[in-house]
């Protein structure tokens, strides 16, 4: 990430006007009066006090032509927030989450890589680069794995893809103070095939297990992880299903042998 510069104006990328230019300032755009069309020109134009708005509609409509608008949007406030969120680049990566898809995942990774977000305003563009599985370099999300905020940890987790540079980190990571953070580091330890999540997510199982849970773990059972998946299955009607789903990908005998004795 940038550092080493200032926080020009508190909380957006645009000064604040002076009250004679404030009383003049035109009325907010209605936003859902535009086509698609007149909706990206606005947001190409606007301005901190209609700019969010206009964002949050492009994501309303799941508007792909939306998606290089928006990243040019975020760009436009690069520099600003080392200390404060922006709610502008705040809604612009809400939107493209909701729009979603490979080009939305692309450009969430191009700003984050540019470190055209900073700040406190970066939580809210892993937790979109997370949820969309944007492809970031094995470094940044090592150093993100190492970020202050938890909830940035816990996304990071969910960004890797392969274990270079990555696993002593992990392991770390699932000593964490914070629950999610631990979680997120043992399914992701758990996707790479590392059996050293296999003691905190076994006993995620015995405690609240989630179907996120359940899916890891499934990648490296052993005889205990399987025999409380089969009581997931028997005794937690909502997890049911992931249970069952998750031994019926399990190739042991074991396994075999408990969705067999849940049929009966």
């Amino acid at each position: 990430m940038s550092d080493g510069q200032f926080d020009l104006f508190a909380g957006s990328g645009e000064a604040d006007e002076p009250p004679a230019a404030a009383c003049s300032r035109p009325p907010p755009i209605v936003s859902a009066e535009l086509d698609d069309a007149a909706l990206l020109a606005a947001i190409l134009t606007s301005g901190v006090a209609d700019g969010p708005t206009l964002a949050k509609e492009a994501g309303r409509r799941k508007l792909v032509a939306a998606i290089p608008v928006l990243e040019d949007y975020c760009r436009r406030f690069a520099g600003f927030g080392i200390t404060h969120v922006l709610p502008e680049q705040i809604a612009a990566f809400e939107a493209l989450a909701a729009i979603g898809g490979a080009d939305a995942a692309q450009s969430v990774a191009r700003i984050i890589t540019r470190s055209w977000v900073q700040g406190p305003t970066l939580t809210a563009a892993v937790a979109a680069a997370a949820r969309l599985r944007s492809r970031l370099s094995a470094d940044l999300v090592a150093t993100l794995m190492r970020h202050p905020e938890p909830s940035v940890r816990a996304d990071a987790c969910r960004l890797v893809r392969s274990a270079g540079g990555t696993i002593d980190t992990l392991i770390e990571l699932l000593n964490d103070l914070h629950r999610e953070v631990r979680i997120e580091a043992g399914c992701a330890l758990a996707r790479l095939g590392r059996i050293e999540a296999r003691p905190l997510l076994r006993g995620e199982l015995l405690r609240a297990p989630t179907p996120q849970v359940i899916e890891a773990v499934a990648l490296i059972a052993d005889d205990d992880c399987m025999v409380a998946l089969g009581k997931i299955a028997r005794g937690s009607p909502a997890l049911a299903g992931a249970a069952r789903d998750a031994l019926a990908s399990i190739d042991h005998p074991r396994a075999a042998r408990i969705l067999a004795g849940l049929a009966r």
